[in-house]
């Protein structure tokens, strides 16, 4: 696992006066989240103190630390790139409830009903496909598709048991039942998918032409295609299940040293003015409201057709489908 400092850090948090600062550990790439908490700093002159999470221990090495910290936090929020172990996190009595002013026009199906937690700017689970190796009349209408012998060892996916690979997985497991989804993931294993650390290394796989097609979030497929990569974006599943909506999810540490300085940061983060920022960044996310400016090739909330989920069942079922997935892709 590989946790490390930013925002003008020192080298430990326990080093660190806490009463002039906030303490945020955040699974959302480093290049996307640092510059949103500069602007906090700037804008609030609050010290934030950030610990990021590795590509391929996405959001799962950042949990298990909460958890182990639960006793004494040393977190005052927790910033995920995913909703699944957001929830897991509140499960398990590490978050405390805290119902932000501006979180009130945020979608009701994004946000917590006890408001331990607040969703904002999302990603889509999308697959990304090597423009040189695939023309119109192959693409594949569905992720169900893909265990065609005709993608035999042409597919990537992140290793599931992290991030929001996981947070797909347990979803599908919610959304097509435990037997069809076990079977699903069966399918792909003996048509020889490709089995990778993270959705980068997916991107990244399909960008090189060593696969015709990968799954992945539409941040790094968005990066990929600003960088001029033979690459482009599969919406998939339009007819059918829809594509897996993924928001950032933003709560408040149970007796985090700085709770009145994580307020401040949940508030800022759930504002308007970061929606726009995460949209218009690299990463391109997508603003939860329709009435944030976002530039022309990142889609409105209501132009996706979503997958319907429950996400409290997702959490729920996180665990069921790690252990299955785990046992079926040993590495």
């Amino acid at each position: 696992m590989s946790l490390f400092l930013g925002v003008g850090c020192s080298q430990n948090v326990d080093e660190v006066d806490l009463t002039q600062v906030v303490v945020v550990y955040t699974s959302l790439d480093q290049v996307f989240s640092e510059p949103i908490l500069k602007a906090f700093e700037a804008k609030t002159g609050v010290k934030v103190k950030a610990v990021y999470d590795s590509e391929a221990t996405k959001t799962t090495g950042l949990v298990n630390r909460l958890i182990a910290e639960k006793n004494h936090p040393q977190a005052d929020v927790f910033w995920n790139s995913e909703s699944g172990r957001t929830i897991v996190l509140k499960k398990k009595d590490v978050l405390a409830a805290y119902q932000s002013p501006v979180a009130s026009d945020i979608p009701s199906g994004f946000k917590d009903n006890e408001h331990f937690w607040t969703g904002f700017a999302a990603r889509c689970r999308v697959l990304i496909y090597n423009t040189q190796l695939l023309t119109n009349e192959k693409f594949p209408k569905s992720i169900l598709e893909l265990s065609r012998p005709v993608w035999k060892k042409q597919v990537a996916l992140a290793y599931p048991l992290f991030g929001t690979t996981a947070t797909h997985a347990a979803a599908l497991f919610v959304h097509m039942g435990e037997d069809k989804a076990k079977q699903y993931f069966r399918n792909l294993k003996d048509n020889g998918i490709v089995i990778v650390d993270g959705n980068a290394s997916s991107r990244d796989r399909v960008a090189e032409g060593r696969v015709s097609i990968g799954f992945t979030d539409t941040d790094d497929a968005f990066v990929a295609m600003k960088q001029g990569r033979s690459v482009d974006i599969l919406w998939p599943d339009n007819d059918g299940m829809g594509t897996l909506l993924i928001p950032n999810t933003v709560a408040l540490i149970k007796d985090g040293p700085n709770p009145d300085n994580g307020k401040k940061l949940i508030d800022f983060l759930l504002s308007k003015e970061v929606e726009k920022m995460l949209a218009f960044a690299d990463g391109g996310q997508i603003p939860l409201r329709d009435d944030v400016d976002r530039p022309e090739h990142v889609p409105a909330l209501s132009e996706i057709k979503a997958m319907d989920v429950d996400f409290e069942k997702v959490a729920e079922n996180m665990e069921a489908s790690g252990k299955f997935l785990q046992q079926l892709f040993v590495r």
